[in-house]
């Protein structure tokens, strides 16, 4: 295995965990700014109120996108699995 297989390699680990994490960050991130405005607009300064519905969210987004991040995955994990047969030969 040549150091260019292995930083190709990585490159994969590190997109898929990207792919992975994004959807609940960025569901994170568009409460949260919402729940700001909100919060400015009105005037209203309280600290859990930001928290409940970006939990929510989260939860949410982390259902909802559960099928594709499993795909994902999965095609992911057989990939590396022929990787390490191929390897091996």
């Amino acid at each position: 295995m040549t150091t260019t297989e292995i930083y190709h390699i990585a490159y994969e680990l590190f997109l898929t965990t990207a792919l992975l994490c994004m959807p609940p960050l960025l569901a994170s991130l568009l409460v949260g700014v919402l729940v700001s405005v909100f919060q400015a607009v009105t005037s209203v300064q309280e600290q859990t109120l930001s928290f409940v519905p970006r939990l929510a969210a989260v939860g949410l987004v982390i259902i909802v996108s559960l099928p594709w991040s499993l795909r994902l995955l999965t095609t992911y994990a057989n990939h590396m699995l022929v990787r390490i047969a191929e390897a091996a030969q």
